[in-house]
């Protein structure tokens, strides 16, 4: 009898010693600010879900590629694409294509939702290099289904957190449609530079 009774008082002794341990602190998420000619936008990068793209996108970022480029493709209603072309409609030369991680994020639950940023790429699921898009809507048909090469989707690696607003009128500017390009804004809608903010 005295060794239950001693293991019951152990353990009630053990448990509010259990219920104080300190829990480890959530992984701080990098934030990117986009600095565009209608505002700032910071955007949360999901590292952990998709690794690979973020530590792609981080490099552009930190290497300037951004700074000076456009957003080349606005669609009202559907999502705004920069990242890759100059003002004069240049296309900036860039680093090797990166694998498609959009299987890896639906499976972490990431999806094509209003705010969120993604890759954009050619049919080829594996061709996204620098470019990016920002959803304006939920677009569902964009989200990773299997992987045939209409179903690898695009993959997602974060969110706006703020300057939402800056996005929605990038959205609303005017376009004129041009062969092989596709919506492209009257006016360029500047990316002016990308900086890595610090950690919260």
């Amino acid at each position: 009898m005295i060794r239950p009774l001693l293991t019951s008082l152990l353990l009630a002794l053990a448990l509010p010693a259990l219920a104080q341990a300190p829990q480890p602190a959530p992984v701080a998420k990098p934030r990117v600010q986009l600095m565009t000619s209608y505002g700032p936008v910071v955007i949360e990068l999901e590292a952990q879900a998709v690794p690979q793209t973020v530590a792609n996108f981080l490099k552009y970022v930190q290497d300037g590629f951004y700074a000076g480029t456009i957003f080349h493709r606005v669609i009202d209603g559907f999502m705004i694409q920069g990242g890759g072309f100059l003002e004069s409609m240049a296309e900036k030369p860039t680093r090797a294509p990166i694998a498609n991680e959009a299987p890896a994020g639906a499976k972490a639950g990431l999806k094509n939702l209003r705010g969120t940023i993604s890759m954009a790429r050619t049919n080829d699921p594996h061709s996204a290099m620098a470019q990016f898009f920002i959803n304006l809507v939920d677009n569902p048909r964009l989200d990773n289904r299997d992987l045939t090469e209409a179903g690898y989707g695009y993959c997602v690696f974060g969110r706006v957190v703020s300057g939402m607003d800056a996005v929605d009128r990038i959205g609303k500017v005017k376009t004129e449609w041009r062969r092989g390009m596709g919506d492209i804004p009257q006016f360029p809608v500047r990316l002016k530079e990308a900086t890595v903010l610090p950690a919260p």
